[in-house]
């Protein structure tokens, strides 16, 4: 089982892994820079010979850097949607950089100008940026738990987007646990993911799907409420994620975004899907 969290850069690039190895993490996540703000500096040398360094050594693999959250990539808002695709391509230019393989990215809203203008938009940018950076990084949609104005909550949403992406080889999907549960999925009985990974396989197929967000929910089935909880503390529960990842999708590379609270911490959830998986 690949298992690991969203881990901090902050100090140098490369003591992410040290922290992913701490852990007893055999996979992350991290952002490649500070993810609240739009501008970023250069990636320093040392630290990039460092932390590739360090991930060889440390067997850590995959790696996985997630866009910033300030991206929105169908933003009618010609500043913010400039901004976004520039961001993309940096971002996708600093995985190749490091190594990385993937870049997870969340879609963002249509602010209320409809889902086919997102979609044009998203296509567009994704596109772009595939031709401004040729490298071998590959593009995660990740799907939404399908607040307003959100784009890719449902598995044909993001078809639709990854149908139309022309460098097919570059584009991929991460599924997020309580986004896909929010949005209607259901993720409890053995049954219901057997029909969810059927309905997957059948529109976009099962190899297209690199990476599971293991988070539990806060909201119920179909709530639309993006709120991680614990695992097995949400409404997805401990049976749920049992039968997770004694499913396909225990298979992939496991992400844990979990809330930062007195509750439970990082190493306690890990030991939590440890249990379940047994």
């Amino acid at each position: 089982m690949r298992l690991g969290l969203h881990l901090s850069i902050v100090g140098s690039i490369d003591k992410v892994v040290d922290r992913a190895v701490e852990r007893e993490c055999n996979t992350l996540q991290m952002f490649s820079r500070n993810p609240r703000g739009w501008r970023s500096k250069n990636l320093d040398s040392g630290e990039v010979e460092s932390f590739r360094f360090k991930v060889r050594e440390s067997g850590v693999c995959p790696v996985f850097v997630h866009t910033p959250y300030l991206f929105n990539l169908a933003s009618p808002k010609h500043e913010v949607y400039q901004k976004s695709s520039e961001g993309l391509k940096e971002e996708l230019r600093r995985a190749g950089e490091l190594g990385v393989p993937f870049v997870v990215t969340h879609l963002g809203s249509h602010l209320k100008h409809g889902k086919m203008k997102g979609f044009e938009r998203i296509i567009d940018a994704i596109n772009e940026s595939f031709s401004a950076v040729e490298n071998n990084v590959a593009l995660l949609l990740e799907n939404t738990a399908g607040t307003r104005n959100s784009m890719g909550s449902s598995f044909e949403d993001i078809k639709y987007i990854t149908s139309r992406v022309r460098d097919k080889g570059r584009v991929g999907v991460c599924l997020d646990t309580c986004h896909t549960f929010a949005a209607g999925y259901d993720l409890v009985s053995k049954g219901a993911i057997e029909h969810l990974l059927k309905r997957f396989d059948e529109l976009m197929g099962l190899e297209e799907l690199k990476l599971v967000h293991l988070n539990d929910s806060k909201g119920g089935l179909g709530s639309k409420i993006d709120r991680h909880e614990h695992i097995g503390m949400g409404k997805i529960g401990a049976r749920g994620f049992r039968n997770i990842l004694h499913s396909r999708l225990g298979q992939l590379p496991l992400i844990l975004e979990t809330p930062l609270d007195e509750r439970r911490s990082d190493v306690e959830n890990l030991r939590r899907v440890r249990e379940l998986s047994e």
